[in-house]
């Protein structure tokens, strides 16, 4: 199963926690001052998932990062046989997953399904570029804290890759 590729790896326990809280552990904001979180909470987007829902599917048009702040999220690919999912990872509450949308206008990858009632909170890309055009100061911290994460998330897939072809 390849969960560090989707692993938060600074998630600290989750808790009761305000968004903005939520928000400071996430890497994507790191650097960010209270003022610069404030400005971001009123650029995402609060949708609520019932148990079951998809959140989106695979090969689905891409336009946003997702932030859990309740509930549980399953990350899965469609298997050989249509009917087959194969479940790569569950997220948790601070985890937060389709970073690359932000950049990227390729379609999903993988499908995304609340395995119970879930919040999110969504980071859409015409929503960042327009707070960039606004703040390029803060816009240049997300993109480098973005960079840095899919940077991580693909050396670490890089390294799963190596690892499962020597035991093969």
């Amino acid at each position: 199963m390849l969960d560090t590729f989707w692993l938060n790896f600074f998630r600290k326990e989750a808790a009761e926690k305000t968004l903005q809280d939520i928000l400071r552990e996430i890497p994507v904001f790191n650097g960010l001052n209270a003022k610069e979180l404030k400005e971001i909470e009123k650029i995402i987007h609060r949708r609520q998932f019932q148990k079951g829902e998809p959140v989106f599917r695979e090969h689905e048009a891409a336009i946003g990062m997702y932030i859990i702040t309740e509930g549980q999220v399953q990350i899965t690919v469609q298997g050989k046989l249509n009917d087959e999912s194969i479940p790569l990872a569950t997220l948790d509450i601070a985890d937060f997953f389709g970073e690359i949308s932000l950049f990227d206008e390729s379609p999903r990858s993988a499908s995304a399904t609340a395995i119970e009632p879930t919040v999110l909170y969504a980071l859409l890309r015409p929503d960042l570029f327009a707070y960039i055009e606004r703040k390029p100061g803060t816009g240049i911290k997300l993109i480098s804290n973005l960079v840095k994460i899919i940077g991580e998330r693909l050396r670490r897939t890089n390294q799963e890759l190596k690892t499962l072809q020597l035991h093969d």
